[in-house]
């Protein structure tokens, strides 16, 4: 169960992370309004997930490596920004970080 929370978590904050983008520096009234209810929302989800027994190194960095994944591919489709080879790597290196973690954790 608190892995269906952290799922929520990381959705929400990719949401409000591209709604900052859209907010064009909190000049536009709905992104912004997005931006800080996502944020609420996805810590409020991430501490749900805490409460119910996951350790707290995991659901982190399971949210950074999913959050930061899922934010470049938001920002390659539609926004047009590019992914690099070397950014590829970096993205399944910090991945792979975390699924590190995650074993190490299981033991």
């Amino acid at each position: 169960m608190p892995w269906l929370f952290l799922a929520g978590a990381i959705l929400t904050e990719v949401v409000a992370t591209t709604a900052l983008k859209l907010s064009e520096g909190f000049s536009r009234t709905v992104p912004s309004v997005v931006v800080v209810v996502g944020y609420l929302a996805a810590f409020g989800l991430l501490s749900q997930a805490l409460v119910r027994g996951m350790a707290i190194g995991v659901a982190y960095g399971v949210w950074a490596a999913v959050g930061v994944a899922l934010v470049a591919i938001v920002g390659a489709v539609l926004f047009g920004e590019g992914l690099t080879a070397v950014q590829l790597g970096g993205i399944a290196l910090v991945i792979a970080g975390v699924l590190a973690l995650e074993l190490g954790a299981a033991h």
